[in-house]
């Protein structure tokens, strides 16, 4: 039988395998029985672990092998690199906590092991997610037929043509529209020849009045006072400027009071309909800042802030969506555009703050390791809060000033998980 130590992280194992060899390299057997015994008799003396025994019987592994362990210098028979000294102490000499993990200078370079300073910042709640550029659904204007014609004449050809105000939409020869332009002319005129009675005022304001809700305007009314004449097709125009978002009419077509012929949509602001998922609902509110990027059209961090978040989610992708209103002067942004969209919660201006890379996240801890003032390194629990913008709020757990360890905590973290395991171990161990 042949003795192999093995190794994961900086402490030491023994594994007992069998393995055939020549008579011809009994002296090489001898000497590595030799040097292995000297290595279990760090394991097998009680109660002290290896861990605890003195510095003058070093043991050497290979930083990328850690299995590779040998009582002598040497190189990794895999990989070729110089094996690194793993230095001990007594428990007498060792004032440490036994979690505590020592690695050498030379070590930590080897496994790059960079430190920062846990510190105070302002730290905000922050989530990154995308969105889609809308038409603002309050600037839609929907035109109905006030009355039963037909359409004589349509200047406009299909959806997503654009359209100024006081600009001609569409004419229409309507029975209806004639007969109340008729006796709007008939109450002029009789008003006309009977004086100013109050009963004829009130009739021609009424029959004023039943042009200007089926869709005559100011400037068509005043010409037909003037000129006393019947207009057959009657023209109606846009009362602003707007793009076509449907059109369900062509020329000739039978209209009723029922028909919707078309809707005009305002880009001059647009909504930003961004989806979050359910867990971020309870620190959203209206009036929070938000960031809008829009790639396609060149926009980046167009400053906003919620207008609106929708009272129910979406059943099937269970994210909850909230409104963002963008002014939009120049019609950069196009409807169904993609955007991403920045939402940023209360901020709090006094967060204890690390880097999120430090923690080592378990499921149902948070660990991180701090490097104390001897140089050692030690894994300590902490309660996390916010996490934003690559930052962690710390509520318990660490101090300022603090040195964490933010590139190699895993290895030393599960370096602090093995010596536990191994001093629990002597301890159980009978004597």
């Amino acid at each position: 039988m042949k003795l192999l130590t093995l190794s994961f992280g900086f402490s030491l194992f023994l594994v007992y395998v069998p393995l055939s060899y020549s008579s011809a390299n009994d002296a090489e057997h001898d000497h590595h029985t030799h040097s292995m015994i000297r290595t279990a008799e760090l394991f097998t003396e009680k109660p002290e672990l290896s861990a605890l025994k003195p510095s003058s019987t070093p043991a050497f592994i290979c930083p990328m092998h850690t299995h590779i362990v040998s009582d002598k210098k040497g190189t990794c028979p895999i990989c070729g690199m110089d094996l690194v000294q793993v230095e001990t102490k007594t428990k007498s000499e060792d004032k440490s906590s036994p979690n505590d993990i020592n690695v050498s200078g030379h070590m930590q370079q080897s496994l790059a092991i960079k430190v920062t300073t846990a510190k105070r910042a302002n730290l905000s709640k922050f989530v990154q997610t995308v969105g889609q550029v809308e038409y603002d659904q309050s600037q839609i204007v929907h035109l109905h037929a006030r009355f039963s014609g037909w359409v004589e004449k349509l200047t406009i050809k299909s959806v997503g043509d654009k359209v100024t105000k006081g600009q001609l939409l569409y004419q229409i020869y309507s029975p209806d529209l004639i007969n109340a332009q008729d006796d709007y002319l008939l109450a002029l005129n009789t008003l006309t020849q009977q004086g100013k009675h109050q009963g004829y005022l009130s009739l021609l304001k009424k029959a004023q009045l039943r042009l200007e809700l089926l869709g005559f305007n100011q400037d068509q009314i005043k010409r037909l006072k003037q000129t006393k004449e019947t207009q057959y097709r009657v023209s109606f125009y846009a009362n602003d400027n707007g793009i076509v978002n449907d059109l369900k009419i062509r020329e000739g077509m039978y209209i009723e009071p029922q028909t919707e012929m078309l809707s005009l949509a305002s880009l001059q602001k647009v909504w930003i309909i961004a989806d979050v998922f359910e867990n971020e609902q309870n620190w959203l509110k209206v009036g929070q800042k938000a960031h809008v990027s829009v790639p396609a059209a060149q926009l980046n961090a167009i400053q906003a802030r919620i207008d609106y978040i929708y009272p129910e989610l979406d059943t099937i992708t269970r994210s909850l969506r909230v409104r963002v209103v963008l002014d939009n002067p120049n019609t950069a942004l196009k409807p169904n555009t993609l955007a991403k969209v920045a939402l940023f919660g209360r901020p709090n201006p006094d967060a204890l703050v690390i880097p999120q890379q430090a923690l080592i996240q378990t499921g149902k801890t948070n660990r991180v390791i701090v490097k104390q003032d001897d140089n050692t390194f030690k894994a300590t629990t902490v309660r996390v809060g916010i996490l934003s913008q690559g930052e962690a709020e710390i509520l318990s757990g660490l101090n300022i000033g603090d040195q964490v360890v933010v590139s190699g905590q895993f290895l030393l973290d599960s370096e602090a998980s093995l010596s536990g395991s191994l001093i629990r171990l002597s301890q159980e161990t009978p004597q």
